[in-house]
């Protein structure tokens, strides 16, 4: 069984073992026999497929479930899990891809040079962190902020499909390629996919670059005012001047 197949089938052991039982706490049978029911949650893994929600469950409850994951080679070297952060009843949730040596030490998402640079985007819009939820794709940081692996994105995503589930927002942002991609479930470059609604489960999905691309090439700061433009609009929001 190789390491990709291994990790997958091991979130989704987790994943049923928690559901049957929170059932069986209820006092509800399981509705289908054991191999049945685990075809239905392998099907969970591919994109545009969304996870049943565990019964009763609430974000707290999701990330004291993270917090104890051990699904890839990840949990040996992170410091802590970086969950998200924000309004967990706002209409806006930003995805970025993982975090990074200030995130990892901190354990809250972008607040390193590049969350810096997306509040000032808010505060742009019009909006603050406070107004938002802001949270990654991987939820541990990857040695020396490399990209991260295929097996790390298989054990990681699911997570975030409920994490999602539970935000409930009416516009999702992804901010770089992997969040993007793994979303969408495509592998178009993201500057080819910026500028443009897509759908995520119904939801409002508008990718845009990722802050810390933006460091390093200030010159598209323009493309991404004309995304949030665009999703201002969307959220009815009053035009403001942008900042650097």
């Amino acid at each position: 069984m190789t390491d990709k197949l291994y990790h997958e089938c091991y979130t989704l052991v987790c994943q049923a073992r928690r559901l049957l039982e929170e059932l069986e706490e209820l006092g509800f049978n399981p509705p289908a026999p054991l191999d049945t029911r685990q075809n239905r949650l392998i099907d969970t893994v591919a994109p545009a497929v969304m996870p049943p929600s565990v019964v009763g469950e609430t974000l707290s409850d999701l990330r004291s479930e993270v917090e104890l994951c051990c699904a890839c080679p990840l949990h040996e070297t992170r410091k802590t899990v970086v969950f998200g952060r924000g309004n967990p009843a706002a209409n806006l949730v930003f995805v970025g891809e993982a975090p990074g040596h200030e995130e990892d030490q901190q354990g809250e998402p972008f607040v390193g040079e590049a969350g810096r640079l997306l509040e000032r985007i808010l505060f742009a819009m019009g909006l603050s962190a406070d107004d938002v939820y802001i949270c990654n794709l991987i939820k541990c940081r990857p040695p020396a902020n490399r990209d991260p692996h295929a097996n790390e994105v298989v054990a990681c995503e699911p997570y975030l499909k409920r994490q999602l589930a539970l935000l409930k927002p009416t516009i999702i942002v992804t901010l770089g390629r992997f969040a993007a991609q793994t979303l969408l479930g495509v592998q178009t470059p993201v500057s080819r996919l910026r500028g443009q609604w897509h759908s995520y489960e119904g939801v409002a999905l508008m990718p845009t670059f990722h802050p810390a691309y933006l460091l390093r090439s200030p010159q598209e700061k323009k493309q991404v005012w004309e995304d949030m433009t665009k999703v201002k609009q969307r959220l009815g929001l009053v035009s403001v001047t942008p900042t650097d």
